[in-house]
């Protein structure tokens, strides 16, 4: 198969040190702008499209293949390894593929509302569904509906509705699908970063256990139930705690190694 380039935003890129965020399903780079923005004076903030979304030349296969290539696209760009890689949701999971599949990836990774049960019911139902209809999502009005659902800060909209209508329906089935069926794999346990698994307390809770099978399976790994907070919320309604928490993580580790060092 031939893959188009990898398309990303980037912000900072005068900065040396690699902070990666990977968005959501149906959602798109501008999920992390805020926080993009938080960061840029001091660290160099990839916000690639993933596969199958607006933006993206490359039709969605698999949460592994659009994890191989953005550790391809690590390789060639920055060397096999970056400081810091967050995801949501389907970014997510796909950053844990990334951990599974390369332990050496990031030095520090944020896993936020991934999930890792796979629901064979929901996944039955997804092609079916949106089958018939998927019509419904380009009207703006059904769009409305949808963002109301996700808790999305209201200034977002036009930025959702734009990239949501633009997903075909044979890829919004496909990373519908790969999220409705991802689990852990052997090799997570080996990851080298150190990981922050975070979940919203009014999620799911599947969702929930899932943050508990991550959280148990990465050793020396933080869960967080963040309290009053519903899927995806946190990241995106509350950019300057989430940056906050990166740049905590950030200073820990390197406050740790500047020790050993000394």
């Amino acid at each position: 198969m031939n893959w188009a380039a990898m398309k990303t935003v980037e912000f900072g890129k005068q900065n040396n040190d690699v902070i990666m965020l990977l968005h959501g399903g149906g959602l798109s780079w501008w999920n992390y702008k805020a926080e993009a923005e938080l960061l840029k004076n001091r660290y160099h903030v990839v916000l690639p499209i993933l596969d199958g979304h607006a933006g993206s030349d490359n039709d969605f296969i698999s949460i592994e293949e659009n994890a191989s290539r953005l550790i391809s696209f690590i390789d060639k760009e920055f060397g096999g390894s970056v400081l810091l890689i967050g995801g949501l949701s389907l970014g997510a999971q796909i950053l844990v593929e990334m951990l599974t599949q390369r332990n050496s990836i990031c030095q520090n990774a944020v896993i936020e509302s991934a999930s890792v049960i796979p629901s064979k019911l929901t996944n039955a139902l997804i092609k079916p569904m949106f089958s018939l209809s998927y019509g419904l999502v380009k009207m703006k009005s059904f769009a409305q509906m949808q963002f109301d659902y996700l808790h999305i800060r209201k200034d977002l909209f036009e930025d959702y509705y734009q990239d949501t209508s633009q997903i075909s329906k044979e890829n919004m089935i496909a990373f519908l699908e790969a999220n409705t069926s991802y689990e852990i794999k052997p090799g997570l346990q080996d990851a080298h970063a150190k990981v922050h698994v975070l979940v919203g307390e009014k999620e799911q809770k599947k969702m929930i256990c899932s943050a508990e099978q991550l959280h148990k399976t990465l050793s020396g790994s933080v869960l967080e139930i963040k309290k009053g907070l519903y899927h995806g919320e946190y990241s995106i309604n509350y950019p300057e705690e989430y940056t906050k928490e990166l740049l905590d993580m950030i200073c820990y580790i390197s406050s740790n190694s500047s020790s050993a060092v000394l």
